[in-house]
């Protein structure tokens, strides 16, 4: 598969055209980037992590039925993708309260959801991601009522597949993003699927092992996306088996 042009260029990844219009290259920066790119940081090696860490998680929901564009890794900081028209809605499952949420209604971080919360938030930088409801999303024409409600089931469906899977590695998956995009009339999940788009603590310590290290100066965010990656590759294996 032969990269051509750079297509696209966001905080973390960058998308090259290749010789076939139905496939895009993504290829995995070391960037790292919180509060609307107001902090940034370059880290060696997290992009190569995050490409092996999203690579076998879109593996894994392939194998359980969830439609990814994923295709197939081609280096390690690369992956074959389907070419999507990416929806400006990010879907985001809370299982445990942290972040935004705490913050938002004073609920105290580490509180467990009584079920999963959907939340649904505007892909926008420069208004901050901000958060809307059903109807927002509806009236600006973001995506229809049914692509909506295919998206919010397919994200409570990975949040059962991707709890299991992390609990079973002593991980304990508070919150993550999911986006979207349009292949061939087909909506299919897209983007990424790593702890810069998730909340992942240590079960038995309570130890953040994601994004959260770099956005409150907790140092060892390496240290901490490899060590998820080192269990994850247990796992994965395990399940091959």
């Amino acid at each position: 598969m032969e990269k051509r042009e750079k297509l696209y260029e966001g905080k973390a990844k960058i998308i090259y055209t290749t010789d076939s219009d139905n496939l895009v290259i993504q290829y995995f920066k070391d960037d790292t980037t919180a509060f609307d790119g107001a902090k940034k940081e370059v880290l060696e090696d997290k992009g190569v992590i995050n490409c092996s860490i999203s690579t076998i998680i879109f593996e894994y929901l392939e194998k359980h039925g969830i439609k990814t564009h994923f295709v197939e890794r081609l280096s390690p900081r690369e992956m074959l993708v389907k070419k999507c028209e990416i929806i400006p809605v990010e879907v985001v499952v809370r299982n445990v309260a942290a972040g935004s949420f705490s913050r938002r209604y004073g609920v105290k971080e580490g509180t467990p959801l009584k079920e999963p919360l959907v939340e649904y938030f505007y892909k926008n930088d420069e208004l901050h991601d901000p958060m809307v409801c059903p109807n927002h999303v509806y009236m600006f024409g973001w995506a229809t009522r049914e692509e909506l409600g295919f998206m919010t089931k397919t994200a409570l469906e990975v949040s059962e597949l991707l709890k299991k899977f992390f609990d079973e590695i002593d991980i304990q998956l508070v919150d993550f993003k999911l986006e979207f995009g349009r292949h061939n009339g087909e909506i299919l999940l897209a983007d990424e699927i790593t702890p810069d788009a998730c909340r992942l603590w240590d079960k038995s310590s309570g130890e953040v092992l994601d994004k959260d290290r770099f956005r409150k100066d907790m140092g060892k965010v390496v240290e901490s996306y490899k060590e998820v990656y080192r269990r994850i590759v247990e796992r994965y294996e395990k399940v091959e088996e």
